[in-house]
């Protein structure tokens, strides 16, 4: 399995996202979210976080597995960060010796 480095970019911070959010747009979104979740699976190896990503537009990560960046491309199809922003994929190098 292969690791990767998934980044959520949007235009608005993650911060502004949920902070001018009401309560039914909060509870959507984190129903699309849940509901993606369970789509991943074992895929997701670290669900991650929002983030304060300052300038950068990242909102937050996750760190999810793949035997190949097709199946994660699979994975991620439908993903609900998909209609706020865009989504940057890093896969993780294996380090020399370890």
């Amino acid at each position: 399995m292969t690791k990767y480095l998934v980044l959520y970019r949007a235009d608005v911070s993650a911060t502004e996202q949920m902070g001018n959010a009401s309560p039914e747009e909060a509870q959507a979104g984190m129903d699309a979210w849940m509901a993606w979740m369970g789509k991943a699976g074992d895929a997701i190896v670290d669900f991650g976080s929002p983030v304060d990503g300052g300038d950068s537009g990242i909102g937050g990560y996750s760190i999810l597995q793949a035997d190949s960046r097709e199946g994660l491309d699979a994975v991620l199809e439908g993903h609900p960060h998909l209609e706020v922003g865009t989504i940057d994929v890093l896969e993780f190098l294996p380090v020399p010796g370890m």
